[in-house]
């Protein structure tokens, strides 16, 4: 079972709607992939944790296991609709580059809290600009693959212990109805298409919602379908020209992000 932050829909519904209207999620003068550019697919970064009765949230092997396996398969056949020319990092290469992975985790931190967060956290230097880089340390998956440009994906997700709900429903019957800020489930997740020549980061979204479910294939699926909304892939030749976008935006944005996206 999940369970909202009412803390977190508290901040979200009153922070001004400027804050998620005029974000860019692409770098200065980046549009789309080129054509043929080769993406290095880094391993998903994802840990799932089970939230006890004291709200505490503790790691779940079994449960991380099954969600990058399932991650994994949506990533498959999500990067062949896109007609992505991919190539995979290798457990060897992982396991060398394994500290970039941490370091994109640590700057997509930064560009959700200081680039799509409240305007008191933008930082001036940014000017508004999706303006990040992960380094020159990038170069290394570009030697170990021959890529020109890296996907990284970073996914937390938490789900209620049958204490923790009970916990709640106490809490909720004694505060009589009344708002009370509760830690519940939340799944937060970054992508990031980083530049390998120059550690630029191109492309970045991000979900933070209370649904989803990483240890069921098909929920899975559609968090990797948020998290690659609206990914820069280049038109294919012959192609015909995108539509608007039409039908219901999907969870884990808010309507101003909806409409910047072209939802109607």
């Amino acid at each position: 079972m999940r369970a909202n932050h009412p803390g977190l829909i508290f901040a979200l519904l009153f922070v001004p709607a400027i804050a998620f209207a005029q974000v860019p999620n692409v770098a200065p003068g980046f549009t789309t992939l080129p054509k043929g550019a080769k993406v290095a697919i880094m391993p998903s970064d994802i840990e799932l944790f089970s939230i006890s009765g004291g709200g505490v949230a503790e790691p779940r092997a079994d449960w991380t296991e099954a969600a990058n396996r399932h991650f994994k398969a949506a990533l498959e056949k999500k990067k062949q609709a896109l007609a992505l020319n991919t190539v995979e990092v290798s457990e060897k290469d992982a396991d060398e580059l394994a500290e970039l992975n941490a370091l994109h985790a640590a700057v997509a931190r930064a560009i959700a809290t200081h680039h799509f967060g409240p305007p008191s956290l933008h930082l001036p230097t940014k000017d508004g600009k999706l303006d990040w880089s992960l380094g020159e340390s990038v170069q290394a998956i570009k030697k170990a693959t021959g890529a020109d440009y890296a996907l990284f994906s970073w996914v937390r997700d938490s789900y209620l212990s049958a204490e923790r709900q009970a916990a709640m429903a106490a809490v909720a019957v004694l505060s009589l109805g009344r708002v009370v800020a509760v830690g519940g489930a939340q799944q937060t997740g970054y992508a990031s298409l980083v530049d390998l020549d120059t550690g630029r980061v191109l492309w970045f979204n991000r979900l933070q919602r209370g649904t989803g479910d990483l240890r069921e294939a098909d929920k899975a699926a559609e968090t990797l379908e948020v998290l690659l909304d609206k990914f820069p892939v280049a038109q294919q030749p012959g192609a015909k020209a995108s539509a608007p976008t039409s039908g219901r935006c999907p969870s884990g944005f808010t309507i101003m992000e909806c409409r910047a996206r072209g939802y109607q």
